[in-house]
């Protein structure tokens, strides 16, 4: 890549002089940034450091015109993942960011790979770095202002911008995102597509801006195209200028590409083409001089002052708005529009001479502009302006331990969900507030119908119910801003979305939020990776997947979720809870509640199941006490259920298949080997707790100690409506033998008896792999 760097004429006009002084600094720094974690920083493990010097390069103008002119202290912006350099040297040159972190991207400690609001030293507005799932969070975090708006008139003002890749928009997130029906109504979302044509690998075969504007009208938003900048807008209006118009319009992107890497004299030679336009493109192209036809090639929208300015004035902010942006991916750099720049370093000489052009010593490569220049100027302006007073998070309230009811009967733990909300609500009225829930389009049938009735649905506006006077009406839709609940459509990479920016409305505008999301368990893995960026980006949330497993045993083996109970094993910054009954889910919910909505708090997943159970089985302690040391242990991961005076085996179970273990109890008491039951509620906790024994965790070890106490090591059976092998290191604890009893394969459809004995849970094989530990 070692064609001639672009010519340096640009159309500008004299009053963007200043403007275009401080896009060109940072056009450097971005370069410069990556340069020395590559080439200056030491790397002795000789590991690839990467970074993106012509992605960043392709959004420096738009970024400059953004923080310039157009941003406000209460706009939000998601910036893409390849364009961090250019967040960073903003923030350098607007005097947020020391220049001694310039020097640290991708180091330990240092800069991030990628935007991130819990890891770079200034917190980005939204973490990216998962495609689709940063450009989408701004449209949650449009929702999640609007809610803190209506419900507690906190929220403020402000657009939420995304800077798009155009390759990022082939991720089906990012459409699932836009169609969602409430989306058309957040006039504040604004997204600007980088059109480099380019991807990783390639240039990108076919010209796809067309479709996009298509796509983004027929979803209700505004679509503004930059497309040209002035230079070419005024060789159009020359003799030939319709024809050179028709002949770029018509190139392929990677025709278009070539020009980029051509000589004046080969591009008068190749641009006017062999179409019947021919004649007079060339006979317009002939006088251009050298420097400005080479501008004129490379004068897109994207990188033109005027031209984006005149865009972003054109805003519709009752709708949502794409500006899709022509740009060149490498930009002002010796490998701009190469199809594969994408992670290219400039060599040595190359940078010196990007230095030499823009004005900077390479031997100073952070210099800021000097005191009282225009640039410097400028940015005191803009810095000024986007300035941000300190949140004050405000305090989540607290939440209560146990709302002081037993159940009693025959109930389902997700039954008990909407029937912990309710009872929330009332014990608790100012927590029962902070609670929104999220469902995509389950709402009836996770058992949140008497939740809805109760807080009615969410909508910036009050909405006639239709059917308010239908009798035979059981789910009452009725729409307002006071409402509690959010529906959205089938899409369970925006829920997670939407519960996440509404798990970071604390750390945003000081009011805390307790999202819950719920939708089906086996589709929870679908959810898994937006849900768990959500959780590294700060949002805090409490998802609820039910029904769940093979449980639900006429759905099949379509609907089972066999790896599901893992999760919060395995998932950073995440709890995970299932409950066998009803005041287990109660005490398991509360618990995950009062870890959200403040710093160092965390996410939960709690999986709940549609089996009825006799409430009875869960042998409740009458006194006070031993009820609040029952709680500790429930929320803690594990409590013993029966207790034998010598047990010769101890059955360890988990949700839905408790019922089994008690009933394998008392046929191998008969058989001469009393067995203690253990009701396992968190496998991550007992893991954590296992770990801390080791000194490998800081959490406490005493669930252990009290659950499977040393005088009571016996062989052990693990069962669980999930894979054996999320409990299978409990087998550890002790050092006993240990058998793992689970789901291993896909299920079948059936009554629930014929489902357990297929799978290995009934009684009969609880029993049989005691006896096989113990004979």
């Amino acid at each position: 890549m070692t064609d001639p760097a672009p010519g340096a004429a640009r159309p500008d006009a004299p009053d963007d002089a200043a403007l275009r002084e401080i896009e060109q600094r940072v056009l450097w720094l971005a370069t410069a940034i990556v340069d020395h974690a590559n080439r200056v920083r030491p790397n002795p493990s000789g590991l690839k450091v990467g970074g993106h010097q012509a992605s960043s390069a392709s959004m420096v103008t738009i970024m400059t015109a953004l923080w310039l002119e157009q941003l406000t202290a209460e706009d939000r912006v998601s910036v893409k993942p390849h364009a961090s350099p250019v967040l960073h040297a903003l923030e350098f040159l607007l005097g947020q960011l020391d220049a001694s972190w310039l020097t640290t991207l991708r180091e330990f400690g240092g800069l991030q790979s990628y935007p991130s609001r819990l890891k770079d030293p200034v917190p980005a507005d939204y973490s990216t770095g998962s495609v689709g799932i940063g450009a989408t969070a701004p449209i949650w975090g449009a929702l999640a202002r609007r809610y803190v708006n209506t419900q507690f008139g906190a929220g403020g003002t402000g657009r939420q911008w995304s800077l798009v890749g155009d390759a990022e928009l082939d991720e089906g997130a990012v459409w699932e995102a836009v169609l969602d029906p409430m989306v058309a109504e957040l006039g504040e979302v604004n997204w600007v597509v980088d059109l480099n044509r380019q991807s990783l690998d390639r240039v990108v075969p076919t010209m796809g801006a067309t479709r996009l504007q298509g796509m983004f009208t027929a979803a209700g938003w505004q679509v503004l195209t930059v497309k040209y900048g002035r230079l070419l807008e005024e060789l159009f209006t020359r003799p030939g200028g319709a024809e050179l118009r028709d002949r770029i319009d018509g190139m392929s992107n990677a025709e278009y590409q070539r020009l980029l890497r051509r000589t004046a004299d080969e591009v008068r030679r190749e641009l006017p083409g062999e179409g019947p336009g021919a004649a007079a493109v060339s006979g317009l192209v002939a006088d251009v001089p050298d420097a400005d036809l080479l501008a004129a090639v490379r004068n897109l929208g994207g990188h033109d002052l005027t031209a984006l300015r005149a865009a972003f004035a054109q805003i519709d902010d009752t709708r949502p708005t794409v500006v899709i942006a022509y740009t060149l991916k490498g930009y002002g750099l010796a490998t701009e529009g190469h199809p594969q720049n994408h992670s290219a370093l400039l060599t040595e000489a190359q940078l010196h001479e990007l230095a030499a052009r823009v004005g900077v010593d390479p031997a100073e490569p952070w210099a800021g502009f000097p005191p009282g220049s225009a640039p410097a100027t400028l940015l005191a302006g803009a810095a000024a302006r986007l300035a941000r007073p300190p949140v004050d998070d405000g305090g989540a309230p607290a939440v209560p331990v146990d709302l002081g009811r037993t159940p009693s009967g025959t109930a389902t733990t997700q039954a008990a969900l909407g029937r912990t909300l309710l009872d929330l609500n009332r014990a608790a009225p100012e927590v029962g507030r902070r609670v929104v829930t999220v469902s995509p389009d389950v709402s009836s049938s996770t058992n949140l119908g008497g939740w809805v009735n109760k807080v009615g649905v969410w909508s910036h506006e009050d909405r006639r119910d239709w059917f308010a006077d239908d009798a035979e009406t059981i789910l009452h839709w009725r729409e307002r801003p006071s409402g509690q609940h959010v529906e959205l459509g089938i899409a369970e990479t925006n829920l997670v979305g939407a519960i996440g920016e509404l798990g970071a409305t604390w750390s945003r505008w000081g009011q805390p939020l307790l999202p819950i999301g719920v939708l089906y368990d086996p589709f929870v893995e679908r959810a898994l990776e937006p849900w768990s960026f959500t959780i590294y980006a700060g949002g805090q949330s409490l998802l609820v997947g039910t029904p769940s497993g093979v449980t639900l045993a006429p759905e099949g083996g379509a609907h089972q979720s066999i790896t599901t109970p893992s999760i919060g094993l395995e998932q950073p910054g995440c709890l995970s809870y299932e409950p066998a009954f009803a005041l287990d889910t109660e005490w398991c919910l509360l618990a995950a509640l009062g870890r959200m909505g403040r710093p160092g708090g965390q996410s939960a997943y709690v999986r709940l199941s549609t089996r009825p159970v006799d409430q009875a089985l869960a042998a409740v302690p009458a006194d006070p006490a031993a009820r609040e040391r029952r709680r500790r242990q429930v929320v803690a991961g594990a409590y013993p259920l029966r207790r034998v005076p010598r047990p010769a085996v101890t059955l360890a179970a988990m949700g839905a298949v408790v019922p089994e273990a008690l009933a394998a109890a008392e046929r191998l008491d008969g058989l001469g080997f009393p067995a203690d039951v253990v009701v396992l509620t968190s496998p991550g906790l007992l893991f954590r707790a296992a770990q801390a024994r080791r000194g490998l965790d800081e959490a406490s070890p005493w669930v252990l100690d009290s659950v499977f106490p040393a005088d009571r090591a016996t062989p052990l059976v693990t069962v669980l409506d999930g894979h054996p092998h999320t409990l299978a290191f409990l087998a550890g604890v002790r050092g006993a033998p240990a058998a793992h009893l689970g789901v291993t394969r896909f299920g079948q459809s059936g009554d629930l008896d014929s489902v357990y004995r297929y799978h290995g849970l009934d009684v009969d094989s609880l029993v049989g792999a005691a006896l096989d530990l113990v004979d």
